[in-house]
């Protein structure tokens, strides 16, 4: 089996870049299932329901949050709905839902898992349950039914994401790091059998501050005055994904991490 995850889709431009790469992706691949983080979709912030019904017509199959997610309160009963493939993180007090669902791949059922790390931006100082902890406790209520597990760690801080890798390694299929928009160059499988990458990167501009105007950005910076961000639009456009070849006992047997470029 294959999975694909989707870096974060980035606005506008980051739905018509999977609208135009995922179909062709899937079959050239032979993708079983796609899982995208869903929390810039919208204008950079959340998702609405019309965007979500958007990538599902592209081609993912389940959809992780972040810190943003519950920016959109109508996506509050699909994150609620057991039968729908949203979630947000697990960690994250107030979001709706157990942060964790099994969607459908083939006549397999693969858990996906969102989690939080414990220092997000802006969101530093807001409270969040201790990850590891929570990891436990859903792959202790879950290990009888699960076998193949992706978990999405949404983070600021490579320490936070490079040892939840290693602390969930041989337990899961994969552990994919997410938030900074920018993809490292570490995706690998780690001595245990879990395919692991510090971050994925985005999918929306290429020339951009994590899908944002530059120029919006640097006044602000320099000068200290506020400023609004403005989401960029031209090309040309990135798309980055994790793909993950599950070997027969659910932990990973081959991951690589692809960038494609668009010019328009």
């Amino acid at each position: 089996m294959n999975i694909l995850y989707v870096g974060d889709v980035m606005g506008e431009v980051g739905i018509r870049v999977v609208e135009q790469i995922l179909p062709n992706l899937r079959s050239d691949k032979q993708i079983d299932l796609v899982i995208a983080q869903a929390e810039n979709v919208s204008e950079g912030k959340g998702m609405t329901t019309a965007d979500y019904r958007r990538l599902r017509a592209a081609g993912v199959d389940g959809f992780s949050g972040g810190n943003h997610t519950m920016n959109r309160p109508e996506l509050a009963p699909l994150l609620s709905d057991p039968a729908s493939p949203v979630i947000g993180p697990a960690n994250m007090p107030d979001c709706p839902g157990p942060g964790y669902k099994y969607v459908g791949a083939g006549d397999k059922q693969v858990l996906m898992v969102s989690l939080l790390g414990q220092i997000v931006g802006k969101d530093a100082d807001k409270p969040v349950s201790n990850p590891l902890l929570t990891i436990d406790e859903i792959l202790a209520r879950e290990s009888d039914n699960a076998r193949c597990i992706v978990v999405n760690f949404h983070g600021d801080f490579s320490s936070e994401k490079v040892v939840i890798g290693h602390y969930l390694d041989g337990r899961v299929t994969a552990v994919v790091g997410d938030h900074w928009h920018v993809p490292t160059a570490d995706a690998r499988v780690l001595p245990a059998g879990t395919a692991h990458i510090t971050d994925v990167g985005m999918c929306g501009v290429l020339n951009s501050s994590l899908g944002v105007e530059y120029d919006s950005i640097i006044p602000r910076w320099k000068t200290g005055r506020p400023t609004k961000n403005l989401l960029a639009d031209e090309p040309p456009f990135q798309f980055n994904a994790l793909l993950v070849e599950v070997g027969d006992q659910g932990l990973a047997a081959a991951v690589e991490h692809l960038q494609i470029m668009l010019q328009g």
